[in-house]
């Protein structure tokens, strides 16, 4: 039985969202895992010109390679593709879904101002940061144009309805920090999606890059766990 992963990131992201938990996997099994960059996205913007249907559609034809060369399928969503995640999973054979601070309400601009903020704050005093992350939020705040953020709404809403009929066996984490998808958000989706086989886990430290917490390893064993249980 071989096993494939699709990857998908967050809105205004790209792989590196998700590549610490890939690299866990990458060394633990013999997966086959496909991490597409979705259009406009990755260390450069370019969303101006983009719809909701060129992102979920570029997932898609990833998840088609994928299953062409695997037995079984699973997929991880952070964030916006999460929501991406879902939606497949309507649509083809999946067998687990692991969704990383899923945005299945809305993401909170004015909570992301409040955690840069924060990591100024951080900066000022001396205490330790992640350079990377400011310099990613600042880039973000000054290169996402509104159209991208109301198609980025468009997804959540095309996806809402439909949560009763997800019946995949799913893995929900998500930060008690996220200052961006508040953990409210996980809670939601938990009790809405229709899957019997449903787990929600909670990083207490966890912000909204949660393949980052400082708690990441116990969570990715977590949920390592919980993809095994499907393998024959």
């Amino acid at each position: 039985m071989k096993t494939g992963v699709l990857f998908i990131h967050g809105f205004t992201g790209g792989p590196y969202e998700v590549a610490p938990f890939v690299r866990y996997l990458e060394e633990r099994t013999d997966w086959v895992f496909s991490v597409p960059t979705l259009p406009g996205h990755g260390t450069e913007l370019n969303l101006k010109k983009l719809t909701a249907e060129d992102w979920m559609m570029e997932a898609e034809l990833a998840l088609r390679k994928l299953e062409k060369e695997v037995d079984q399928l699973y997929i991880v969503g952070f964030s916006m593709g999460g929501l991406i995640a879902l939606y497949l999973a309507l649509r083809y054979k999946v067998s687990k879904l692991v969704l990383l601070s899923a945005a299945a309400k809305y993401i909170s601009g004015r909570q992301l101002l409040e955690d840069v903020k924060g990591i100024v704050g951080q900066v000022i005093t001396g205490q330790p940061y992640d350079e990377t992350f400011v310099h990613l939020y600042e880039y973000k705040l000054t290169h996402t144009p509104l159209r991208a953020a109301i198609e980025f709404l468009r997804i959540v809403r095309m996806v809402e309805p439909y949560y009763s009929q997800i019946t995949v066996p799913a893995v929900i984490v998500q930060g008690k920090k996220d200052g961006i998808v508040p953990y409210t958000t996980a809670q939601f989706l938990y009790e809405k999606m229709g899957a019997t086989d449903k787990k929600l886990i909670t990083s207490e430290t966890g912000k909204h890059h949660i393949c980052y917490s400082q708690d990441c390893e116990d969570w990715f064993g977590q949920v390592f766990n919980f993809l095994q249980l499907g393998e024959r």
